[in-house]
């Protein structure tokens, strides 16, 4: 199936982590542009080193996703470097802190929603004008299983994407009359760094990497594991083409469990 996404410019958050960097190769398989956004230069060159891939083709941009002026410069950098931006990704999070509300804390809060909530509506703000300009185009938000799913100790997270995916859909009906198709993924526990540091914050050294995924993935309906960072870019694909241009407001689950039981 041709997804017309060759020569697309994609706006990716957060494309060095694992789900981005995927959603980086995804899209360049598919004959897109991409430009994308790290926390460090390093990380760029060595993402930049692995694809192989002239600055006409991908291009990272260093920012800092907690300030506002940062956002706004990657996505003004990233037009002026290829001219337009026809897809849109909001992919960068933070798993956040597990604590019990009595232990939670404003600081934890308002760093878990600036990175998963208001991060997202800054890059959605700064790209929308270019996208209705063009009048079509595409936003895919990574939310995650957590926005259906609440987990006793981590109110910041979940909460977090809950709202995300409520900012979403309102963003879906605002755009939808200019041509622009809004969407969110919401993926369970992925194979990355991030669910890494997840295991370690729930179950410390009590459960091996192996253990951990045994449990949390034990009750899943096909192959009892996480879910693989290509899936939830193959996701992104099909909710950004063309092919999904009829959807919106959606979120599409990649868990294997929770949309059966939701």
């Amino acid at each position: 199936m041709d997804l017309k996404l060759k020569d697309k410019v994609v706006l990716v958050t957060g494309g060095t982590g694992g789900i981005g960097s995927a959603i980086v190769r995804a899209f360049l398989g598919e004959g897109a542009k991409v430009a994308f956004s790290s926390t460090r230069q390093e990380k760029i060159d060595a993402l930049a080193a692995e694809l192989g891939e002239s600055e006409d083709r991908v291009k990272g941009f260093v920012a800092n996703l907690t300030k506002e002026e940062d956002i706004k410069g990657f996505v003004e950098a990233a037009k002026a470097h290829f001219g337009t931006i026809d897809i849109v990704i909001p992919n960068a999070g933070y798993e956040g802190k597990a604590n019990p509300v009595q232990d939670m804390t404003l600081e934890l809060f308002e760093e878990t929603y600036m990175m998963n909530v208001f991060a997202v509506m800054l890059t959605m703000k700064y790209a929308a004008p270019t996208l209705i300009e063009n009048g079509k185009g595409a936003i895919v938000v990574i939310a995650s299983a957590a926005a259906y799913e609440p987990t006793a100790g981590n109110s910041a997270y979940v909460s977090s994407k809950y709202a995300v995916a409520g900012l979403t859909k309102c963003v879906a009906l605002e755009l939808g009359p200019a041509g622009i198709h809004v969407n969110y993924i919401c993926p369970g526990p992925v194979d990355t760094p991030m669910m890494l540091r997840i295991e370690k914050d729930f179950f410390g050294d009590t459960m091996t990497h192996e253990e951990a995924q045994a449990m949390l993935a034990g009750q899943y309906a096909m192959d009892k594991r996480y879910a693989k960072p290509e899936e939830v870019a193959n996701a992104a694909l099909y909710l950004a083409s063309e092919v999904s241009s009829h959807t919106a407001g959606m979120g599409m689950h990649v868990d294997s469990k929770v949309s059966a039981a939701n």
